[in-house]
């Protein structure tokens, strides 16, 4: 079964947190490493969050600079990548900004278990994909998303999407902005959350660069087999 290239990028504190305890999105980098992220986006087939991060955050995953998306214009491709929600139960909503703001594909990828009332109503306005029972199921996902052209898929979480991602075998390099603040907090999302692993199922990483950046550093892992 084939799958995209896949690649997490986000940006946490010192300490390991994406986000405060109330979780409300904190700008921990610079200008710089907001160009960078959007280069990234501009160079992917698809950005894909969970529904947690448009919940807490309505972002519109667009390419913010126009040179950018000229470029891909001229190169045949829509403006902005493909924007893919995961969202088990179908809980977005139809004014969410991933729909109002930027042109290009929008997919919402459900579950079984989701209102076919909710789902109706995406259909209007995005492409919306069923993949698992009661919950999406992620491996298969990526399967059906690769066969709509995906091949480089950039992933901005949020931790419980991580998790999902990183614990499914479904994720190839994360690349990872630690910025100059601490934010504490036991219940402060991390980078990845989940279940978490035991000793003997820690994943190893490989570090291929660190660079400093600003008042940060930017980690760039590949993950071992």
């Amino acid at each position: 079964m084939g799958r995209p290239f896949v690649f997490i990028n986000s940006a946490m504190s010192a300490d390991g947190k994406i986000s405060t305890r109330e979780r409300k999105q904190v700008r921990i980098s610079g200008d710089i490493d907001f160009d960078r992220m959007d280069a990234l986006r501009a160079g992917s087939d698809a950005i894909m969050v969970g529904i947690g991060t448009v919940l807490a955050d309505d972002p519109s995953l667009t390419v913010k600079s126009e040179k950018r998306r000229a470029e891909r214009k001229q190169a045949g491709l829509e403006e902005n990548p493909i924007r893919i929600v995961i969202d088990s139960k179908a809980r977005i909503s139809p004014d969410a900004d991933i729909f109002k703001k930027g042109k290009g594909r929008r997919i919402v990828i459900v579950s079984e278990s989701a209102p076919s009332s909710k789902v109706r109503e995406l259909g209007d306005i995005a492409t919306v994909i069923v993949a698992g029972r009661d919950k999406v199921d992620l491996v298969a996902s990526m399967s059906k998303i690769r066969d709509i052209g995906v091949r480089r898929l950039m992933v901005e979480g949020g931790a419980t999407l991580n998790w999902g991602m990183v614990s499914s075998g479904l994720v190839d390099e994360i690349y990872t902005f630690v910025g100059n603040l601490l934010m504490g907090g036991i219940t402060s999302p991390t980078l990845i959350d989940g279940e978490g692993f035991t000793e003997e199922e820690t994943i190893k990483l490989d570090l291929m660069e660190a660079e400093k950046i600003e008042e940060g550093v930017l980690l760039k892992w590949k993950l071992l087999p």
